[in-house]
């Protein structure tokens, strides 16, 4: 390989923290005050998909239309207002097990961290804040209007590559996360995928799904040599 380290790039939900159910409260709050309606967003999407992709698909369910794009990015920006009060009230947050201990490990090893993450970029850093973890990431792709998991992995790859200052071998790139929808996203971008079971699937289903790797927690070394 052309050189020591490599770039690993993380999801956020299931992988290295749990809300507790801060996002899905912000929403609810977002939906009420400005249509409403107090939508549950576990209803009507799954887990990994993208910010935009969840507003859109719980306002089509709750209010039978599409929003325009200015009630999509209205609503995203009024879930993200709420989005510090409820992630501190959160009962059930948690940083997961092992991670604080194996980004500190992978940093000081020389490997370079970023963010490959369906929330878009303020939520993302709500969400590491209260587990002190931003400071291990040099940089993140976020979810947009109109991006797949996919396109978020191209551009934590691209930013990665902008950080090193050359283009970077795809057996030198990893992504790490939970679910289903990230080991296909890491595949169409030509990177091996490490699942790990700390989310909504076990091991068996990540195996299932196709994952290079699977751990049951990030306790566990990661297999990137």
């Amino acid at each position: 390989m052309a050189s020591g380290y490599r770039l690993i790039l993380f999801d956020i939900d299931g992988t290295l923290v749990a809300t507790g159910g801060a996002g899905a409260a912000a929403w609810k709050l977002a939906f009420d005050e400005l249509h409403g309606i107090p939508a549950d967003i576990g209803q009507f999407t799954d887990a990994g998909m993208t910010d935009p992709d969840v507003g859109r698909k719980t306002f089509e369910a709750v209010l039978h239309r599409a929003p325009t794009p200015h009630e999509l990015s209205q609503l995203l920006q009024r879930r993200l207002e709420h989005m510090p009060e409820t992630v501190a009230a959160s009962t059930g947050y948690k940083v997961l097990p092992g991670v604080p201990e194996r980004l500190r490990q992978l940093s000081r090893d020389g490997h370079l961290l970023g963010l490959v993450t369906g929330n878009i970029d303020g939520a993302a850093h709500i969400k590491l804040q209260r587990g002190d973890l931003g400071r291990w990431f040099t940089f993140g792709a976020y979810a947009g209007a109109g991006m797949d998991r996919t396109a978020i992995v191209r551009e934590g790859i691209a930013r990665g590559a902008a950080i090193v200052g050359h283009e970077l071998a795809r057996e030198e790139v990893f992504v790490v996360g939970d679910t289903p929808l990230d080991i296909e996203a890491g595949h169409a971008a030509g990177c091996a995928v490490i699942a790990v079971a700390t989310g909504h699937y076990d091991s068996a289903a990540l195996r299932e799904a196709g994952a290079d790797h699977v751990l049951e927690t990030l306790e566990e070394e990661l297999p990137i040599g």
